[in-house]
């Protein structure tokens, strides 16, 4: 039986200094969409070679601590045989798994949407948790608008994060938990912040009502972010400011970190905002789970091509590299500028 102690270590050792989790979950209608922006036949096996790129990057657990994959990725093998998790254990990488089955509409709440997956769960954790898993992610989305989210969504979605979260737990895996307030629609900074100070409030009481261990979980926000739409662009101190109010609000200090989802910012904005909010000390470790930011580089270099490997694996290095440094304060536009060669170590 693992303990309280094992949890928390783990959940510690995903937020080490200076490192985040690559996440590559994306299900294989999303990656598909990004393959065929670039012209990428998506096809199982043009799946595993890109999911082999990234995760056989040299070197790239000075950067990555954890590594989220989907059920595709988590049976699969690299080209000589060797199963995924074992691969990324061998580069001192932690694997995780995506768990929820994805948000569906929600009945008798227009727009809106809950995300399922709980029927069955303790089971698919246990035969995770066989194949090397040794955390889990489930991820809620909402929707902001003048009327949006209702309550209903926002404590629908609370409890399925609960109710996953304690199972993971039951099984000795580390839940990181993803209430993702959207950056799609025209809100301001401030609503953005005012709906996710809500959703978290809302998360954090159906977490303690489910007994979820807080020092062996890891919470997987929103930057507040401003809409995509909104003509008002606030600065990268405001996102910075709005965000950590709502975190020292709304966040125990019993959770071990916070890894933000980048949402859909580019790659650049994202590390500046994780850049800032590390300035100061907070009291959890502020890092980062990106998709897009850490990959959208990786994926144009590659572009499906085995002659662009180097270039893909050379491009996520850069990323992790930057963010890593922006988990400690210390990235600034200088690092940017400076592509490392692949095989080099860099601190």
């Amino acid at each position: 039986m693992t303990t309280p102690n094992s949890l928390e270590e783990t959940a510690r050792a995903l937020v080490a200094s200076g490192k985040g989790i690559l996440a590559a979950d994306e299900t294989v209608a999303t990656i598909s969409k990004r393959f065929d922006a670039l012209a990428i036949v998506s096809t199982p096996e043009t799946r595993r070679a890109y999911r082999e790129l990234l995760f056989t990057t040299p070197e790239l657990g000075q950067y990555i601590s954890g590594a989220i994959l989907y059920d595709e990725t988590i049976h699969q093998k690299d080209a000589r045989g060797v199963p995924f998790p074992e691969v990324l254990t061998r580069a001192g990488i932690m694997t995780g798994i995506k768990v929820d089955t994805g948000a569906k509409p929600l009945a008798a709440c227009p727009g809106e949407s809950v995300t399922e997956g709980l029927d069955g769960l303790r089971r698919r954790l246990e035969e995770y948790a066989e194949l090397g898993a040794r955390f889990a992610k489930w991820r809620a989305v909402i929707r902001v608008s003048e009327t949006l989210p209702s309550d209903t969504c926002i404590e629908v979605n609370a409890n399925a994060l609960a109710r996953y979260a304690a199972l993971c737990q039951e099984r000795a895996l580390v839940p990181i938990v993803e209430p993702e307030v959207l950056m799609e629609g025209a809100h301001s900074l401030e609503r953005a912040e005012e709906v996710t100070a809500a959703v978290l409030e809302r998360v954090f009481a159906a977490l303690r009502a489910q007994r979820v261990l807080l020092e062996g979980m890891l919470l997987k926000p929103n930057m507040v972010v401003a809409g995509k739409s909104c003509p008002e662009r606030p600065s990268v101190a405001a996102v910075a400011a709005a965000t950590l109010r709502v975190l020292r609000r709304q966040v125990p200090v019993a959770v071990p970190g916070v890894v933000f989802l980048s949402g859909g910012q580019d790659a650049h904005a994202a590390t500046a905002h994780l850049n800032a909010m590390n300035a100061g000390r907070q009291p959890w470790q502020l890092s980062f789970s990106f998709a897009r930011a850490l990959q959208d580089p990786a994926l144009a270099a590659w572009s499906g091509r085995p002659a662009g490997v180097p270039a893909g694996q050379r491009a996520l290095f850069h990323r992790a590299r930057c963010n890593g440094a922006a988990s400690l304060g210390s990235w600034d536009d200088s690092l940017e500028a400076v592509m490392p060669e692949m095989g080099m170590t860099v601190h």
